[in-house]
This record gives structure tokens, C-alpha cells and sequence, in this order.
């Protein structure tokens, strides 16, 4: 008897929007046929409250499949000291039913947070039944210098954490080979977030996947091969773009994902 595959989950990032806005990315997710939405915490009120994301749930019949915790440099104010943020978002992804919560690398000047990141990250897990997984970053460029803006590294892979988060932007910033670092994180590979990057500018681009020069196309397809059952996410930047335009980016999004996962 022959098992079916279940289709690898497509969602859509809050930061695709913008400006942001929750209930826009909830009913943009639905119009388009996206499976799920991954929320990003941010200083808005909605995307901190457990009752409002659920009604937000309930009312669009869309899940949250996963959250993306305050640890962006945006977002440094939001719910205070960085294991708070940790604790925080682990109990709202709890409450919501979502099944991964994205995480930075601490910065290199959250030194005391930095040291012992790693095993906070698995007791946190651990102890809350959620899954952490860190995302892997990239090196800074000041006055044509790299520097290392994260510890304990920006590559999450040189590190023993249970779960990692894969963004092809990112990876194009850092001049790496995502599909060789896929291959390289096998099965605790947690979650992707899906776009692109050219790799020649200082900061990431967050392009539309094959807009860029990461292998985008065959990594998705190694993941459909291999049997990943965790969620791909949009995150593209539409900033710039009226909503017209904005959608037509997502749909064609969703439509090379759907292509490239063999859906």
C-alpha cells in the first residue's frame, strides 16, 4: 500500500506587507490560497495578544502556523529583555496553535544573552513543548569591512541547536550555497522562509524567489524529495508596491512554490 506524501505547507509572512497590517495579511493569505500565515511580533498590539490573532483565526478560517519573535533590531523594545522575549513568544505560539516560532541570533553586544543562547533556546523549547528555530543570518558591511554582528555566529549550522530556520536572502547576503546547507542541516531543518537575494548588496534584499541567484528552484525540490515536513514561508519585500501589485508578486510567490515543492 502505497502512503500519499502530504503537501508541504505554503504560508505567508506579516512582513510581506507593508505597511503591516494583520488582518490584511490574513484576509490577503485566503484571497490568494495560501495554507497558513506566520506572524511577525512587532510593536502593534494585535500581534502580541493571543484572543485577537485567534479571532483573527476564526474569522478568515486561516491557521497561524508560525510565529516570529521580537529579535529583530526593530523590535528590541518589544517585551523587554531578550529571554523574555523567548518566553513570551513561546506561550503565544502555545495559545495559537502554531508550530514553530522563528528566532534571530543574539546581537554580539547582548553578551550575558549571547553565552548561553544555545541552551536557553533548547530549555526554553523543552520546557514549553514549542519549536525554536534560530535563523541563519548573515555578516554586516561597514566602510567595505565584514563584520560579525551576531554571536554566537550568524551561521546556525556551526552550532548544536535542534532546529534551524532557512532564508535564501539571508544566505545570498552571506555568499553561501543554500541547497549545500540544506543538504548540511538535514532533519533538523524546522522551517524556510522563501525568497531571494543577488548577494551584491550590503544588507538582504528579500527578492521574489528566482529573482535572485540562490538555488531557490532545486532546493525547494530537494525538500519535496526528502520528505520536509515543516512550512515554507513567504517573505518577500513589497515595499514600494500598491496592493495590486503587491498581490501579483504573492501569487507568483505561491505559484513557484507550488511548482518547485510538486504540488
Amino acid at each position: 500500500m502505497t502512503v500519499e506524501k502530504k503537501p508541504i505547507e505554503v504560508a505567508l509572512s506579516s512582513s510581506c506587507l507593508f505597511p503591516p497590517s494583520l488582518p490584511e495579511t490574513f484576509s490577503t493569505a485566503v484571497d490568494l490560497g495560501y495554507d497558513s500565515v506566520e506572524v511577525m511580533i512587532t510593536g502593534n498590539a494585535i500581534s502580541q495578544e493571543p484572543h485577537d490573532l485567534k479571532e483573527l483565526v476564526q474569522r478568515y478560517q486561516i491557521p497561524i502556523s508560525a510565529i516570529h519573535a521580537p529579535t529583530l533590531l526593530l523590535t528590541q523594545q518589544v517585551w523587554g529583555r531578550a529571554w523574555n522575549k523567548m518566553q513570551m513568544a513561546a506561550k503565544l505560539t502555545q495559545d495559537v496553535g502554531a508550530q514553530v516560532i522563528v528566532a534571530h541570533p543574539p546581537f554580539r553586544w547582548q553578551k550575558t544573552y549571547a553565552k548561553n543562547f544555545v541552551a536557553g533556546v533548547r530549555e526554553i523549547s523543552e520546557g514549553e513543548g514549542v519549536k525554536i528555530a534560530v535563523e541563519n543570518m548573515y555578516p554586516w558591511e561597514f566602510a567595505g569591512r565584514s563584520m560579525e554582528m551576531y554571536a554566537p555566529h550568524w551561521d546556525p549550522t556551526r552550532f548544536d541547536y535542534d532546529w534551524i530556520t532557512w532564508d535564501f536572502s539571508h544566505a545570498a547576503a552571506a555568499g553561501v550555497d543554500s541547497l549545500e546547507y540544506l543538504q548540511k542541516i538535514g532533519p533538523r531543518l524546522g522551517h524556510v522562509h522563501l525568497t531571494d537575494g543577488m548577494g551584491d548588496k550590503v544588507m538582504d534584499e528579500h527578492l521574489m524567489p528566482g529573482y535572485g541567484r540562490q538555488p531557490v528552484a532545486e532546493s525547494l525540490e530537494y525538500l519535496a524529495d526528502t520528505g520536509f515536513d515543516g512550512v515554507v514561508c513567504a517573505e518577500i519585500s513589497t515595499k514600494g508596491k500598491n496592493a495590486g501589485e503587491r498581490d501579483e508578486m504573492l501569487l507568483e510567490t505561491l505559484h513557484f512554490a507550488h511548482r518547485h515543492l510538486r504540488r
